[in-house]
C-alpha cells in the first residue's frame, strides 16, 4: 500500500512514497515531498553539526550544487540539531571554508522525522545515520543509501545514481555496473530481455548482444 511507513513497517522502502511532513528548516517551514512537487530531490542526514566528516560531506554536496539543480534535482540536508545550529555551522563553513550552503538543513529537534523514515541510529542515542534518499518528481523513493557514521559518502556516486535513474526512466532501458563506465559495454546501456521466443532468436544475431537476453545499445 501507498504511503505505509513507519507505524508498521519501521523504515521506508523502495518504491514507496516519501511521507508527508512538515519541517523546520534553514529556510524557513518546508512541507515535504509537496515543496519538490515535479522536481527530483535528494535528502541526506548527518549524524550531528560542528563535525569533521559531516563538514566534509557539506563541502562536498555545496560543491556540486549546480551540478544537481542542471538535473532538475534540489538538496536537502537533517539532522536533530537545533535550527541556530545549523545557522551557525553554515555561517562558520562561510567563513572559514569560503563556501556558501545553497541548500536548506532540517533542524528535527524532537527526531519525528528522523524516526519516522528509520534514520536513528542504533546504539548510538538519538544521533541519526548518514542517510541517503533519492526521491522521484512523484514522490517517490527511488534510492535509499546508508552509512556508518565512520564513513564519509561519495557524493559523486549520489550523483551518478541520479542521472542514471533518469536515463532509465526516459528510455526504458537498465544501467550497467559503473556505468558509464562499463567494463564489458562501456557507456552502452542495458535493453530489456526479449519478451517471446521468436524475438530472443533475432536477437541472437544481433552485434550488440552477448545472447538474446543480454543486449546493449548507445543511446
Amino acid at each position: 500500500m501507498e504511503g505505509y511507513f513507519m507505524e508498521e513497517k519501521g523504515m521506508p522502502l523502495l518504491g514507496d512514497l516519501f511521507p508527508d511532513v512538515e519541517v523546520k528548516t534553514t529556510h524557513g517551514m518546508m512541507k515535504l515531498p509537496e515543496a519538490y512537487k515535479g522536481k527530483w530531490f535528494i535528502l541526506f542526514s548527518h549524524p550531528g553539526d560542528f563535525t569533521p566528516v559531516c563538514t566534509t560531506e557539506f563541502y562536498a554536496f555545496q560543491k556540486r550544487f549546480d551540478k544537481f539543480k542542471d538535473l532538475n534535482c534540489e538538496l536537502v540536508g537533517l539532522s536533530v540539531d537545533q535550527v541556530f545550529s545549523h545557522i551557525k555551522w553554515v555561517e562558520w563553513i562561510k567563513d572559514k571554508l569560503g563556501l556558501e550552503i545553497q541548500f536548506p538543513v532540517i533542524a528535527d529537534e524532537m527526531g519525528e522525522v528522523s524516526k519516522k523514515i528509520g534514520l536513528i541510529h542504533p546504539g548510538k542515542g538519538t544521533n541519526t545515520v548518514r542517510a541517503v534518499f533519492v526521491v522521484d518528481p512523484k514522490g517517490v523513493i527511488r534510492t535509499i543509501l546508508y552509512y556508518p557514521q565512520e564513513l564519509g559518502r561519495n557524493f559523486d556516486e549520489i550523483y551518478r545514481i541520479l542521472k542514471a535513474l533518469q536515463v532509465a526512466d526516459e528510455n526504458h532501458v537498465a544501467m550497467p555496473a559503473n556505468w558509464p563506465e562499463n567494463e564489458l559495454v562501456n557507456d552502452n546501456v542495458i535493453i530489456p530481455p526479449a519478451a517471446n521466443v521468436k524475438d530472443a532468436e533475432e536477437r541472437k544475431k544481433w552485434d550488440n548482444c552477448y545472447d538474446w537476453w543480454f543486449c546493449h545499445k548507445k543511446l
